[in-house]
């Protein structure tokens, strides 16, 4: 898929879904359940021996359907993995410039972490796509509203403690998409397998952003 493609579908279903070192027997299954509720992207953090395998399995069982990603990448060298790997996406918890550089030369999405303005601002004259502002549970809706007067020409995605009480506030003030991650994908629900729970939570934050993005 066209990086200008898969931006667009990124956009459009406004949801990147965080998976944070899954069981690995258990990540097809996992990202199976989300697929089935309307999840469109998912990032597979590379804090993980087998992030690269399980970026993999589900490049080669969702092809285009699905966006893959590699979260947590915190060197130009992961990036090179990940996109061997053929990653949609690279999210990063802070900005580096040689990663959004590496990043952008492979025609790979690029998101980069940032939390002051400076930083927002660098990150998107060095060519990233997306600035995930992180922790956005700490910034909160209102710093997002703060942003968008000097701002509102940069794609700001909120990370960090992100659910669906708080979505709406965070889309209302500015965010173009946001990132979950334990919100919804809730320990006990993957240690039991409860698959079809995890689906339905799923649905709920696809629509949640879609009657927010509608009021």
């Amino acid at each position: 898929m066209k990086k200008e493609q898969a931006l667009q579908q990124l956009l459009e279903n406004g949801l990147v879904v965080v998976v944070r070192r899954p069981p690995f027997r258990e990540v097809e299954a996992i990202a199976q359940a989300l697929v089935d509720g309307g999840v469109q992207a998912i990032e597979i953090t590379f804090d993980s021996a087998d992030a690269p395998q399980m970026i993999e399995k589900l490049k080669s069982r969702f092809g285009d359907e699905v966006l893959v990603g590699a979260g947590t990448v915190l060197s130009v060298e992961q990036v090179k993995q990940a996109v061997v790997c053929g990653v949609d996406f690279v999210f990063s918890p802070h900005y580096d410039p040689k990663i959004v550089e590496e990043t952008i030369k492979h025609g790979k999405i690029s998101i980069p972490g940032a939390m002051t303005p400076t930083e927002i601002v660098q990150a998107h004259h060095s060519g990233a796509d997306l600035i995930k502002v992180f922790p956005a549970s700490t910034l909160g809706p209102r710093y997002f509203k703060e942003l968008r007067g000097p701002l509102s020409h940069i794609r700001l995605m909120p990370t960090g403690g992100v659910n669906l009480d708080n979505i709406p506030a965070f889309i209302e003030n500015g965010a173009v998409a946001v990132g979950v991650g334990g919100a919804l994908l809730k320990p006990a629900l993957i240690k039991e397998k409860a698959y079809d729970q995890l689906t339905d939570l799923a649905r709920q934050f696809v629509q949640t952003i879609k009657e927010a993005r509608n009021n």
